[in-house]
């Protein structure tokens, strides 16, 4: 389709002309994505002709069918201008209904024919582009208080228009992710941290049975629909970002617990698909990382329910669950930063600041040692794969995963080390300044863990470096003559000093405080002080 021919329509003034050259356009290219560097010119010609209609049309399917063809072309980055404006923010939200600065919108009735309901979806994906793909459409839907428009429509939406409230939480998401000061805005002024909070209520069919306890779903229950999945999860996504800011104030406890409860809930449920849930779980626990840990009892704290004795009538359901996610993630083998980094560190604050959280996942991850003929990074148990992980290269995955043992160890070297061998956790010690033994700085409770009969045997044999018990080697100095051990001992002294004049390795010690330094520094800090008594005359 000629974009001069569709041009020359709508400049003549025929929207239903243009209307019908629209349509064979948008079937053409409803999956492009990639446009002809030759014809930006003219895109940006025919986005500024498509707002003209708009401004001017009142007809439901012109209107729609020009916010189809304006959606394709914003895919565009480059054709925006026109778009990116005030007056072109303001015609799109007065499609959409949302009432902005500048702009009165009609609100959105529960009445409202396809027709017009298709114009609003239309003019909100168009929105989702614009914002997403120009920098100035940013400013201008911050400066017009987009987002808050946006709030007072979503409490308007009723579950008989899906899309409508899907994508408005979808740019309610990319607002608050690209603007900072929008972020803040939604959470102090606008109140959208209580309104996504009561849509993840009603989405999920919550029901309270105590003041953060709901109703556990049933074995036999349906999974969630495709419909309220997707709303949830778009819920899911702005949230976390609103709750990024600081959320430090004990006012704003009540609702951040509520959240955690709701959270509780969507981790029992199950989707229609084993992808979908592993979704929803993972939106579920990134929105957990934000909220402070000491709301984060209320994934424990279940008492109607009930929980386990052992661990202080605690209910560790959500625990465990917590912890076949991970498992899960690390058996998958990719994408760790992103997948299974948040994981680790909500069970590892959790950890810390729980004590029933810390012990409950010390007997599943760390149980009482009783093999240990291989090193602690073969195997396949959940030991196992946490040890390999803390010399994966990543630095974030290493560091996450060494942290997790270290605080289920109570951050006790010795305890540490009993699990995963020097080797393995040198690196932790060597950012914690701890090369040299000691604790964290945490105060842990004073509860002991015991050995087994088996390690208690077997502890002096383990080569502490491995974390296992090794086969005795032979030895290649034995059948060596003493001089022959001093020449290798002075060609060893040759290399490392060779190497070391060329600073393609620096010899290392450890300082008092644990730490590494030079090694010259090092030997001079524990040297002992020159004597002060004189033997001379």
């Amino acid at each position: 389709m000629s974009l001069t021919a569709i041009l020359s329509v709508i400049d003549g003034g025929d929207d239903k002309g243009a209307e019908k050259l629209l349509q064979k356009y948008n079937i053409e290219n409803s999956h492009t994505f990639a446009f002809d560097h030759k014809e930006e010119d003219a895109r940006i010609k025919l986005c500024q002709g498509l707002l003209t209609v708009l401004r001017r049309s009142d007809h439901p399917l012109c209107q729609s069918t020009c916010l189809e063809t304006l959606r394709i072309l914003s895919r565009d980055k480059r054709v925006l201008g026109p778009v990116a404006t005030k007056e072109g923010i303001l015609t799109l939200a007065g499609l959409a209904r949302i009432h902005v600065t500048g702009h009165d919108g009609e609100p959105l009735e529960e009445a409202q024919s396809t027709e017009e309901e298709r114009v609003v979806v239309e003019a909100l994906k168009c929105l989702c582009n614009v914002v997403f793909n120009s920098v100035p459409a940013q400013q201008v839907g911050a400066d017009v208080k987009l987002a808050e428009g946006l709030c007072a429509r979503l409490h308007l939406v009723s579950s008989s228009h899906h899309e409508v409230g899907l994508f408005s939480l979808r740019l309610l998401f990319l607002l608050s992710a690209l603007r900072t000061d929008v972020r803040g805005m939604l959470q102090k002024e606008a109140g959208a941290v209580r309104l996504l909070t009561d849509i993840l209520e009603r989405t999920l069919d919550v029901l309270w049975v105590g003041p953060y306890e709901a109703t556990p779903p049933k074995p036999e229950a349906l999974p969630i629909s495709l419909e309220n999945n997707e709303l949830a999860m778009e819920a899911l996504k702005a949230l976390f970002n609103i709750t990024m800011s600081d959320s430090s104030d004990e006012d704003n406890d009540h609702q951040l617990r509520l959240i955690a409860g709701i959270m509780r809930h969507l981790l029992m449920l199950k989707t229609h698909t084993e992808d979908k849930t592993e979704e929803a779980h993972s939106h579920t626990i990134n929105l957990l990382s934000n909220l402070p840990v000491r709301c984060l009892d209320v994934l424990i704290d279940i008492p109607v329910q009930g929980g386990m004795e052992a661990y202080g009538g605690k209910n560790m359901d959500i625990v465990q669950i917590l912890l076949d996610f991970m498992e899960k993630r690390i058996d998958k083998g990719t994408n760790y930063k992103e997948g299974l980094t948040p994981v680790l560190s909500l069970m590892t604050e959790s950890s810390r600041y729980h004590r029933e959280i810390r012990r409950y996942l010390k007997t599943q991850v760390l149980p009482p040692l009783k093999d240990v003929k291989e090193r602690p990074e073969i195997g396949c148990t959940v030991r196992n794969k946490l040890v390999r992980l803390m010399t994966h290269i990543d630095m974030a995955v290493k560091q996450g995963a060494a942290e997790f043992l270290f605080v289920l160890c109570k951050e006790s070297v010795d305890n540490l080390l009993k699990y995963t061998g020097y080797g393995n956790a040198a690196g932790l010690l060597m950012a914690r300044g701890l090369l040299a033994g000691g604790r964290g700085e945490t105060q842990y409770s004073s509860d002991e863990d015991s050995d087994t009969e088996e390690y208690k045997s077997a502890k002096p044999f383990i080569n502490p470096i491995t974390g296992h018990i090794e086969h005795p080697m032979p030895n290649p100095m034995d059948e060596m003559t003493e001089e022959q051990k001093e020449y290798e001992a002075q060609k060893l002294v040759s290399m490392i000093d060779e190497l070391s004049r060329k600073e393609l390795i620096r010899p290392m010690g450890v300082m008092k405080d644990g730490t590494l330094a030079p090694l010259g520094e090092a030997i001079h800090e524990c040297s002992p002080p020159p004597s002060s008594d004189s033997d001379s005359d």
